[in-house]
C-alpha cells in the first residue's frame, strides 16, 4: 500500500532551509477527572431534534473513551440509545430524574437542569 505521508502535510507552508525536517503535533491528551470531582448537569433538549426529547449530559471532563463509557453505561441502564462525542451525552427520551439519580449512585455531582 501507497504511504501516504503527504496527507498528514496538506496545511504546511513550503520551506526552503535544506535542513528542515517536518514533525507533526501529538495531541494533548486530557486527563479524566475523579467522579467526585466532576460537575456534570443533566438537562433536556429538543433544538434541532424535530420536536423529540432528549436527555443531555454536559460538563464532563476527560477523555473521548471515558465518555463513550460513561455513555455507554447511561444508556444500558435507560434502555435507550443515544451518542457521546464533544463532551456531552445525549440520552434518547426524558430521563432527567432518572440519570441524574445513576450518576450520583457512581459518585458524580450531577445536578439536574431545566
Amino acid at each position: 500500500m501507497a504511504d501516504n505521508d503527504w496527507k498528514r502535510r496538506l496545511g504546511v507552508v513550503y520551506s526552503t532551509n535544506p535542513d528542515f525536517s517536518f514533525t507533526e503535533q501529538e495531541e494533548e491528551s486530557v486527563e479524566t477527572l475523579e467522579p467526585s470531582a466532576q460537575k456534570l448537569i443533566v438537562s433536556i433538549d429538543r433544538r434541532n431534534r424535530g420536536g423529540k426529547q432528549v436527555t443531555l449530559v454536559t460538563g464532563f471532563i476527560g477523555s473521548e473513551e471515558d465518555l463513550a463509557g460513561l455513555g455507554r453505561t447511561l444508556k444500558v441502564k435507560c434502555g435507550v440509545g443515544g451518542s457521546a462525542k464533544n463532551g456531552e451525552i445525549t440520552i434518547q427520551g426524558d430521563f432527567r430524574d432518572k440519570v441524574t439519580e445513576i450518576l450520583r449512585s457512581m459518585g458524580y455531582k450531577a445536578k439536574r437542569g431545566n
